[in-house]
């Protein structure tokens, strides 16, 4: 395996979801907005690198993965701007 730029840039997606995934295990007060911006922009990262090294499966699940962050993302913005202002 080499490690060129499509593979780092996995990587970093890959580091994304765990860190999201940690998040939203241990956290006290859930952020849907950033828990779904920091989902979407690991399965960007990560189709940016299967653009490159191609893998039908992953591309499957990565473009799954964004189009359900980026649906929660816009609900979360949605909710965010009906909510009354403190």
């Amino acid at each position: 395996m080499t490690f060129d730029w499509p593979t780092l840039v996995g990587l970093f997606g890959s580091a994304l979801f765990i860190g999201a995934f940690a998040y939203a295990n241990v956290s006290a007060r859930f952020d849907k907005l950033w828990f779904n911006l920091v989902n979407l922009i690991g399965a960007v990262l990560l189709l940016i690198s299967l653009s490159v090294h191609f893998n039908l499966a992953a591309f499957v699940l990565e473009a799954a993965w964004a189009l359900i962050a980026l649906a929660g993302l816009i609900a979360a913005l949605r909710a965010r701007l009906r909510r009354p202002a403190p």
